[in-house]
């Protein structure tokens, strides 16, 4: 496909570095908006505390991934954190066609590969204030050891260096205000409406994400 036009729905990706608060604004996002559905990933990891099969992810073994990545049923997959994550390329193409837009929660790479297939979706990036902030995010969620969360940190940067692959940036400082430039940008991108560059997110992705 050449176009993020299937049916009457458009396609949007949310990324973020782990801690920058994507998973709760895109809930908030959803409660908010009918019109928007989430497109549940596959994975091999191990599911969370909590977590649902087929609500959260869609948890799956190694060997079984691979076989989808195989048979072409992925418009997305990467490795991250040492687990694969995949975006089922059917089960997107049915929402879009029944005329929801669709939200990917996936990654630089996963973005990368979508924005191949689909020019025109609509890219979102979330970032942390400041470096600060996102360790004492990863720290209070009391999920990962301290090694795990330097690795986490290591990699945010490497991922926040991806920042001009987006559309747009999103600065989770105050949550509230985060997600109302969120729900701008989503409803600026169906009117077909320009969203004002923020310069100042800019200057503050390309800081965080020095190397």
């Amino acid at each position: 496909m050449s176009s993020s036009k299937t049916g009457d729905g458009n396609l949007f990706i949310i990324a973020a570095p782990s801690g920058a608060g994507k998973t709760s604004l895109v809930n908030a996002l959803l409660r908010q908006d009918a019109r928007l559905v989430l497109s549940v990933s596959h994975t091999t990891r191990p599911a969370r505390p909590g977590e649902i099969n087929a609500q959260h992810y869609h948890f799956v073994a190694e060997a079984e991934f691979d076989q989808m990545a195989n048979n072409g049923d992925f418009m997305e997959h990467a490795r991250v954190f040492d687990h694969y994550y995949g975006t089922n390329r059917n089960t997107v193409a049915q929402q879009l066609g029944q005329g929801f837009d669709v939200i990917l929660e996936i990654d630089w790479q996963g973005a990368r590969q979508v924005r191949a297939a689909f020019p025109d979706c609509c890219r979102i990036f979330i970032i942390p204030p400041s470096l600060e902030t996102l360790r004492k995010r990863l720290t209070g969620r009391g999920q990962d050891s301290e090694a795990v969360i330097q690795r986490r940190m290591r990699d945010a940067r490497a991922e926040i260096s991806h920042w001009a692959e987006f559309d747009h940036l999103v600065v989770n400082d105050n949550f509230a205000s985060a997600l109302e430039e969120l729900n701008t940008i989503v409803n600026d991108h169906r009117a077909h409406r320009p969203h004002k560059v923020n310069k100042k997110h800019q200057l503050l992705a390309q800081r965080l994400g020095r190397r």
